[in-house]
């Protein structure tokens, strides 16, 4: 048996990209998703030491607020948020118990609300929606890189 996990094929766990995942089941908790979108952005560029901007953490923090409202919005029961670093990548997952699939209406600046897709489409590098066997999954990636001469959160000059 080998103890530190290495066989043909498989990495190690150190090599493995960082995950975090949480479930929210209330209006309430949209604020403790964007919390938590926050906290590992900024806990990756501590850990990791790729730059985080401050545009790339609120943009990962708009992202997360709008697919984790429409979840709670328009589908039953908890929805689940799970966070995930690869490269320069931070993949953004949110599943929920809905199979309908998330409609994206022509832009219209005069239309009150419903804009929440658009904005994650314009925001992101990748967007994906799979219907699961219970409800569908939506995935997103945003680029960790960032404009040259952007400061990193958390380290931005006065």
């Amino acid at each position: 048996m080998d103890l530190v996990g290495r066989h043909e094929g498989q990495r190690l766990f150190a090599e493995t990209p960082p995950t975090v995942c949480a479930a929210f089941e209330g209006s309430e908790e949209i604020a403790d998703a964007r919390d938590m979108t926050r906290d590992f952005l900024v806990s990756l560029q501590n850990a990791q030491g790729p730059p985080v901007s401050r545009r790339v953490l609120d943009m990962g923090q708009l992202v997360v607020s709008e697919l984790v409202t429409n979840a709670r919005k328009y589908a039953p029961g908890p929805c689940l948020l799970t966070l995930g670093a690869d490269g320069g990548t931070v993949e953004v997952t949110v599943w929920d118990s809905s199979t309908t699939l998330p409609l994206l209406l022509p832009p219209d600046a005069g239309r009150v609300g419903q804009h929440g897709l658009e904005i994650v489409m314009a925001v992101c590098q990748s967007f994906e929606v799979h219907r699961e066997p219970v409800g569908k999954r939506i995935r997103t990636s945003i680029v960790l890189a960032d404009e040259p001469g952007s400061h990193p959160a958390g380290r931005q000059s006065m």
